[in-house]
């Protein structure tokens, strides 16, 4: 299986919307539709779908807070294609595409503390936990380049 990051496009938005977690996974991760729409209309956004093979599987958002930060702050894998390594190559392949940018000094990601899969998940990516966010709601981790 071939996994790729893709344009989001008239073309293929629809399914990409379609796309979604597993009712437990529901509050961690907004609504694909909801993230599009956002990043229509904020200047930084950057979307990408998740394809394995030629199937859309799942949605990346990420924002140029900075031109030394970059925030990753949308990330699913469909429920009918999780535990595939899916997620750490998309992962893997999106972190590559940010490196590109220019000046970029920090990556950040942000989760539920609660959710222990994902702290094991992003510090084996080179992600370090920094704290909580202002908000206090969210976890904030960090790759410092």
């Amino acid at each position: 299986m071939e996994v790729s990051l893709h344009q989001i496009t008239k073309e293929n938005y629809e399914e990409v919307c379609e796309l979604d977690v597993t009712k437990e996974q529901q509050d961690y991760v907004a609504c694909n539709m909801w993230s599009l729409v956002e990043s229509q209309f904020n200047e930084g956004y950057e979307t990408r779908a998740i394809y394995a093979d030629a199937e859309p599987v799942g949605f990346f958002m990420w924002v140029e807070e900075s031109k030394s930060k970059t925030s990753i702050w949308r990330f699913m894998i469909d429920k009918a294609h999780q535990q595939k390594s899916i997620g750490r190559t998309a992962l893997n392949l999106a972190l590559a595409e940010i490196k590109k940018s220019v000046n970029l000094q920090e990556i950040e990601i942000c989760y539920n503390p609660n959710n222990p899969v994902a702290k094991e998940f992003y510090s084996s990516f080179g992600f370090s936990e920094v704290g909580m966010d202002e908000d206090n709601e969210d976890m904030l981790a960090v790759i410092t380049l």
